[in-house]
């Protein structure tokens, strides 16, 4: 299991796909932080007034706060929507698929009948996928308002990297969902769409249908997007850590099981 987790972490490193993942994910958070400064800059909004657009007491206001925020609190408010959840799952669909797509997997198989191996390996690999990306994201989202003229209050050593590690939890877990997803589909494209719903929420607003119309309670507090959203703030308390961590280790045993079970199951 071992010498096949170094191989995958080499073919990562290479792997095309994942430069290009994280050149979107910089390019991205770059972008965001640009509209935020010119969004949170009093003397843009009154130019722009001066320019005809509508600015509205409530646009000065949203000005203001965000002026006012700490470095955590504007990275949750930028990543917090579930864009890491998105590029985590892509980047682990592209990565995994590329196994089947170009038969590599059969070799690995017959290499290493065990295939417990492979599956351990793979899920071994979305959490330094996930790490890399979380790093990144919070990282320049920290360190990017600079750039652009913007002032947040500064935040702690010790308090940001809880929140490094609490947004690292459950994108693990969603790395291991997209594994899921494709050794059940066998389709990069299938599991781009998982991603894609899963990450903006979709699959937590479908979940609330059923349980509406029969007066139960809502399951999507527990899906991933809402566990990033609502419970990775950047000072959690106790409840809250707990929720990430028990959450994030479920859906992570479910996906690993699962994988597990397709690839004992089906055929190579």
């Amino acid at each position: 299991m071992f010498n096949m987790l170094r191989m995958d972490l080499r073919r990562l490193l290479k792997s095309r796909s994942f430069k290009v993942i994280l050149l979107v994910t910089a390019g991205m958070v770059l972008m965001v932080s640009l509209m935020t400064a010119l969004v949170s800059d009093p003397e843009n909004l009154e130019d722009m007034a001066a320019r005809g657009a509508e600015i509205e007491e409530i646009d000065r206001q949203m000005s203001e706060e965000i002026r006012n925020m700490t470095q955590l609190n504007l990275a949750h408010e930028t990543l917090g929507g579930g864009f890491l959840l998105i590029i985590v799952g892509i980047g682990v669909t592209l990565f995994v698929h590329g196994d089947f797509s170009s038969g590599f997997v059969k070799n690995i198989c017959c290499a290493q009948p065990r295939r417990s191996g492979y599956v351990l390996s793979k899920v071994l690999i979305a959490g330094v996928y996930s790490g890399i990306i979380t790093l990144l994201g919070i990282l320049l989202i920290l360190l990017a308002p600079y750039l652009f003229g913007m002032h947040p209050v500064p935040n702690t050593i010790p308090d940001i990297l809880q929140y490094m590690l609490w947004m690292w939890l459950p994108h693990w877990a969603f790395g291991a969902m997209a594994l899921f997803v494709v050794l059940l589909t066998r389709s990069s494209n299938l599991g781009l769409l998982a991603s894609l719903a899963s990450g903006l929420g979709l699959t937590a607003a479908v979940s609330e249908v059923l349980p509406r119309l029969l007066h139960l309670p809502y399951p999507s507090p527990y899906f991933l997007s809402s566990v990033v959203r609502n419970q990775c703030l950047p000072q959690p308390y106790p409840s809250q850590m707990w929720m990430v961590f028990l959450c994030s280790v479920a859906w992570a045993v479910v996906y690993g099981v699962g994988s597990l079970l397709l690839m004992e199951k089906r055929d190579i």
